[in-house]
């Protein structure tokens, strides 16, 4: 019985983080933020307009305030279902994202 509550959790923390992520991802491509090439998130988060390939302040802002729920659901998901299986759903999501959008968020070649 146990095992079901965690697995429910696990679900309802996934698609918490999925619906985040996915509007992180947007903004990102309406920016052309290369979000997962090394040292982007943390430039956005400090307010780095610079990584941008467009000028639009407004979908920044949005874009930062996205990454910053993505971090404040992230904790929260992994007090609840461990870090390891947070970082799995995490990494699941990425990896759909980038099955979508291709390259223009970066990352790995």
């Amino acid at each position: 019985m146990a095992d079901k509550k965690s697995e429910l959790g696990a679900g309802w923390w996934a698609k918490n983080l999925e619906d985040v992520d996915r509007e992180v991802a947007r903004l990102a491509a309406l920016c052309k933020v290369r979000l997962l090439d090394p040292g982007v998130i943390e430039r956005v988060l400090n307010k780095d307009v610079t990584v941008c390939g467009t000028q639009n302040q407004r979908a920044f802002d949005k874009l930062r305030q996205g990454l910053m729920m993505h971090y404040h659901v992230r904790a929260k998901a992994a007090g609840a279902i461990g870090e390891a299986a947070t970082q799995e759903v995490i990494n699941e999501i990425v990896a759909n994202i980038q099955k979508r959008l291709g390259k223009s968020l970066g990352g790995k070649p």
